[in-house]
């Protein structure tokens, strides 16, 4: 079982999601660009690659334990989890602040997950899923930061290759860096440049690669809810100093701006953290002539503000 992020431990995830995962689906946008719709996959984002892949390489190593799994996400990860979770038959805890939108904990029990709701905040929740894998010996997930949940994001790069020959370059968001560190990897293998885009503030890679090494970043963005991680995971910070890989950030304006043209121009919902990619193409365009992928990585998101006044 891999305990490294590089393109053999792509290839392997590749292996133990296939017929599982939902191969990705590629569609022409404009001129030179194509939208990888990822937010088709199961749990409405990417994060079904890393959850399998996660489960799957234990299953196999034997190190599933009987007590499951457990993880502290409100968001695309724990879904991820618990639908990865039912899929290996084992259960999942997934730990929550109790002030949760009760249409995550109603999800989350959909996906047959035990769901516990602990304090006020992240931090909270974190702490007693901690305590819980050590008391109950449920193996402890993250949302972002394992090289098996990397590798299994950086699947889709292959997928997009095979359905796009000869691409360039492919736009990705970065939050945690999860999906970033994957794909990274696994462009490097084949020669295609990376752009990571982040919201102007929640740029925990951009701040990484100035400082040098993983720090810590205050997220106040309307992408926050999926690109709010307070820091980067080091294999992303790794990954963003290949040769090939363009950092850019992107004001929140931008975002909503492109989330509302998926609408309009392709009846397209996402959420906003998959438009900072579509936002960081229009703010600083690719060279013409290049094929150029913008990966679409989740819509777990209320529609309605789309028709709302203003945005």
């Amino acid at each position: 079982m891999e305990q490294q992020l590089d393109y053999a431990a792509v290839r392997a995830a590749a292996g133990r999601i296939a017929g599982a995962i939902r191969p990705a689906a590629v569609v022409p946008a404009a001129e030179g660009v194509w939208y990888a719709l990822e937010y088709l996959q199961h749990t409405g984002s990417f994060k079904a690659r890393g959850a399998r892949n996660f489960l799957a390489a234990h299953h196999r190593a034997g190190t599933l334990p009987e007590a499951g799994v457990t993880i502290a996400s409100g968001g695309n990860a724990g879904l991820a989890c618990a639908w990865a979770a039912r899929a290996q038959g084992v259960p999942a805890t997934v730990f929550l602040p109790a002030n949760a939108p009760r249409v995550k904990v109603e999800r989350l029990r959909g996906y047959g997950a035990e769901v516990r709701l602990v304090g006020d905040r992240y931090a909270d929740a974190l702490a007693a899923c901690e305590e819980f894998a050590a008391a109950s010996g449920a193996l402890a997930s993250h949302a972002y930061d394992h090289p098996l949940i990397a590798a299994g994001a950086g699947t889709l790069l292959d997928e997009i290759r095979a359905a796009l020959p000869g691409l360039d370059t492919v736009v990705v968001a970065v939050g945690g860096g999860g999906l970033f560190a994957g794909i990274a990897t696994a462009a490097r293998e084949h020669g295609v440049r990376v752009v990571a885009a982040e919201p102007e503030n929640s740029r925990a890679l951009n701040a990484a690669l100035e400082a040098g090494r993983v720090v810590d970043v205050a997220v106040d963005s309307v992408a926050g809810d999926s690109l709010g991680a307070t820091r980067v995971s080091a294999d992303a910070l790794a990954a963003a100093r290949y040769e090939g890989v363009r950092s850019v950030l992107v004001p929140d304006q931008a975002i909503t701006a492109a989330r509302r043209a998926l609408w309009e121009e392709h009846r397209i919902v996402v959420e906003a953290g998959a438009a900072t990619a579509l936002a960081a193409l229009r703010t600083a365009p690719q060279p013409l002539g290049e094929r150029v992928a913008v990966v679409l990585c989740g819509a777990n998101t209320d529609p309605g503000d789309l028709t709302a006044p203003g945005i």
